[in-house]
């Protein structure tokens, strides 16, 4: 990848995480930029220095670590990315890696606090499930992971009519598809937990 390649990536994800018209694959990774922009840019060097260190997959997955990572991808500029970025990026990874068992355990403390209905009962304000991620006590990517196995996003968009449960939702439906994850592996490990392996 070339370095206005990378700058192309970076601007393709920020759009990706923070307009909700763009869309990272709908529109094939493009954007506007310009080489005449690039070369005007005064971080252009980070760019040029990432792109020598990292395979193509490396940069794309730690410009998307670092824009999940944050709460409010809009606020995250380069400046921060830069500083702040290897760190979130590894963090990112350690997460990625244990997949399966960060969901089970963050799952297996949901459902021991409440029934599997109770969970996503939204008719009251805020389920089960969203308090706990606000919380900080469940991931996004189990957020991300029980929303394709139980699609519960859409059922809580037109019962939750507030500005935190639309930032939430967007997150996730802005992550979710650079969350490859086998659905059927994920659903297993959660009937062994709801249902005990019946």
């Amino acid at each position: 990848m070339t370095p206005f390649d990378c700058y192309k990536t970076y601007l393709a994800l920020k759009n990706h995480f923070t307009k909700d018209s763009y869309d990272y694959y709908k529109y094939c990774k493009k954007t506007r930029a310009s080489l005449e922009s690039f070369y005007k840019r005064r971080d252009r060097f980070w760019f040029e220095k990432i792109s020598r260190q990292r395979t193509d997959k490396e940069i794309e997955d730690f410009f998307i670590s670092n824009f999940v990572s944050c709460n409010d991808s809009e606020s995250l500029w380069i400046g921060e990315i830069i500083k702040t970025g290897d760190q979130n990026y590894k963090e990112w990874q350690r997460k990625i890696q244990s997949l399966s068992y960060l969901f089970k355990e963050e799952c297996e403390s949901l459902f021991a606090e409440y029934n599997f209905k109770k969970v996503f009962e939204c008719s009251k304000g805020h389920p089960p499930l969203l308090k706990k991620f606000l919380s900080g006590k469940l991931s996004l990517e189990t957020m991300v992971i029980c929303d394709k196995i139980f699609l519960y996003g859409n059922d809580f968009d037109k019962k939750l009519k507030d500005p935190v449960w639309e930032t939430v939702s967007r997150r996730i439906k802005k992550y979710s598809p650079f969350l490859h994850i086998d659905v059927s592996h994920y659903k297993k490990i959660l009937k062994d937990i709801v249902f005990g392996g019946k």
